[in-house]
């Protein structure tokens, strides 16, 4: 299949998956900005199990990723195809062409996090996830990479407080806080 193609089949794929309404092929207005986002972070924190929480975390993660900007959404979605057959460098040209066109989308910083964290810039993956949460500090994923690059660094407190602070926004966050536990017992044995 060739490069277009696979592209118009995730774009396909893609729009239907993260959600995007489409009337004539524009995409529907969303970002950390959505009105949808306070209601579906409300729904969040009722929730009694991480079975119910997980329709409503991936209805988040929808949101942010979609964008206004059509142009922006191929770009999401070259990226994450990209990242997806281990192409780190052309994920990395994506997410930078990302940002470069639209700043102020989160989400953008959020995968060019990612892609600089597999690729061991940890200096600019910090920078960028920290350009993330001042877009959008409700973004678990991005401090809960943070917690990530911290223990990286051997940095157990930074990590511990990155790791807690995305157990406050999504309390359904098994990992993380298997994370926390596994940090906490570290430090109190420090202690001792």
């Amino acid at each position: 299949m060739s490069r277009v193609m696979r592209i118009a089949a995730l774009l396909r794929v893609g729009l239907a998956g993260v959600g995007l309404a489409c009337i004539g092929f524009a995409p529907t207005l969303a970002d950390q900005a959505d009105k949808r986002l306070p209601g579906l972070f409300d729904q969040l924190k009722t929730k009694h199990s991480a079975g119910e929480a997980e329709a409503i975390q991936q209805s988040i993660w929808a949101v942010w990723m979609e964008s206004d900007n059509a142009e922006v959404n191929l770009l999401m979605l070259e990226g994450v195809d990209a990242m997806s057959q281990g192409d780190l460098k052309r994920a990395l040209a994506a997410f930078d062409s990302m940002v470069e066109v639209a700043p102020g989308f989160a989400e953008g910083w959020n995968k060019r996090a990612t892609v600089e964290f597999l690729m061991g810039d940890l200096k600019e993956s910090v920078a960028d996830i920290h350009k993330t949460l001042e877009l959008e500090p409700r973004h678990w994923g991005a401090l809960s990479g943070l917690g990530q690059i911290y223990l990286a660094l051997d940095n157990d407190d930074a990590a511990l407080r990155a790791f807690k602070r995305a157990l406050e926004i999504d309390p359904y966050l098994d990992a993380v806080r298997a994370k926390i536990q596994e940090i906490e017992a570290k430090l109190e044995k420090r202690r001792i």
